[in-house]
């Protein structure tokens, strides 16, 4: 099996692995228990939590552990919401964010919350002139994707943040897909909030976290208990956290020579593409992008056959996000950028991972091509 699909999910680290099996088997204990054995989670924890928020230029404080991105996105809208409950509130985004954030946002619209969705260009930019044009005096929330999880289009989140702390509005940005694997540090992006997942970076799945810049509180996640200092209450995964910080650790270790050798990946894709479809369109092919991630248009084919076809050949590529998966459903992000439907439903994503070789990419491009040619020659 080739697996291409790594903005989907990554493969465990070995020395992510490595770190949490003993949480698992040896040093099981709860971390909320005062004798030794449950001490030693909480060290664990607390450990990781260090690591984390150094990875990213925060403070310990700063960091709550979370299952991942969807809840930690859900848990900043409805948080901003329950804090300003009392009165009207406005709050700006963007109409390529993930579904977490939309229908966050939507669930918002339901209970009276305004809502301004910013337009993107061709290559998935917002304009930083059309946040600022959108604020309005009860804005009290701009939350933009640091990096979109199926163009892999980077948006000028320092620009945007240094702006909007002069004028004290609180900005928060879903870094799931850009963490591991790009420079990412709170104090340059000048963000209030960022949510992260494990899994986005070899860690393991079920577990993430929220940053929360000191000074800024949110409501109660989970009620219960005192972990998270009460934040998120229930029994922590230790296991999960501590892979995570590992696997956090080491992305960060190699994140420039793996970024050197994905981008390379993917040049040898669209060149290898190009010359064997030359009606192939490459989506936002011009702009600062995630390393690896590619999304692919082809001319009036169906991008599910394809990815149907290659998945007999042992390959894994993706139509778009996993959270939509099954739906026979146009990519709202290939849509905002300007595409048809059908070229939307003509699209592939490729992403490329820490454990591709070249040698996956003369078989992928080699049986995309062999797919388009049998499907355009049955038409």
């Amino acid at each position: 099996m080739i697996y291409a699909d790594n903005a989907s999910t990554t493969k465990m680290s070995e020395s992510a692995l490595a770190k949490m099996l003993p949480f698992l088997q040896e040093q099981y204990g709860n971390a909320s228990n005062q004798y030794s054995f449950g001490a030693r989670a909480k060290r664990a924890i607390e450990q990781s939590r260090r690591q984390i928020a150094e990875s990213i230029g925060a403070q310990p404080s700063e960091i709550v552990f979370t299952s991942g991105g969807s809840e930690g996105n859900s848990w900043v809208f409805q948080g901003i919401a329950a804090l300003y409950s009392e009165q009207p509130i406005h709050v700006i985004t963007s109409t390529i964010e993930h579904p977490s954030v939309l229908n966050a946002c939507h669930d918002l619209e339901q209970r009276g919350v305004s809502v301004t969705y910013l337009s993107v260009n061709s290559d998935g930019l917002i304009s930083v002139d059309d946040v600022m044009a959108a604020l309005q005096p009860n804005t009290m929330l701009v939350s933009i994707m640091l990096a979109n999880n199926e163009i892999g289009t980077i948006q000028p989140i320092a620009e945007v943040g240094k702006l909007l702390r002069e004028r004290r509005i609180i900005f928060h940005t879903d870094a799931v897909q850009a963490i591991g694997h790009i420079p990412v540090n709170v104090n340059d992006l000048q963000v209030d909030l960022l949510t992260a997942s494990a899994h986005k970076f070899n860690g393991a799945k079920g577990t993430g976290f929220v940053y929360i810049r000191s000074g800024l509180t949110l409501p109660n996640m989970i009620f219960g208990g005192k972990q998270e200092r009460g934040i998120r209450a229930g029994t922590e995964n230790v296991a999960g956290i501590v892979a995570m910080s590992a696997a956090l650790e080491e992305s960060i270790t190699i994140m420039t020579s793996e970024a050197r050798k994905k981008n390379l990946l993917v040049q040898e894709t669209i060149m290898g593409l190009r010359a064997g479809i030359p009606d192939i369109k490459f989506n936002a092919e011009n702009v600062e992008r995630l390393p690896g991630l590619l999304n692919i248009t082809f001319p009036d084919i169906s991008g599910e056959s394809i990815m149907h076809l290659l998945d007999l050949k042992g390959i894994c590529v993706s139509t778009g996000s996993a959270c939509y998966s099954g739906k026979d459903e146009p990519s709202h992000v290939l849509l905002a950028i300007g595409l048809t439907e059908q070229q939307a439903k003509s699209s592939i994503r490729i992403s490329y991972g820490r454990y591709n070789t070249e040698e996956d990419v003369r078989v992928i491009v080699s049986a995309i091509c062999d797919s388009y040619n049998k499907i355009t020659v049955s038409k």
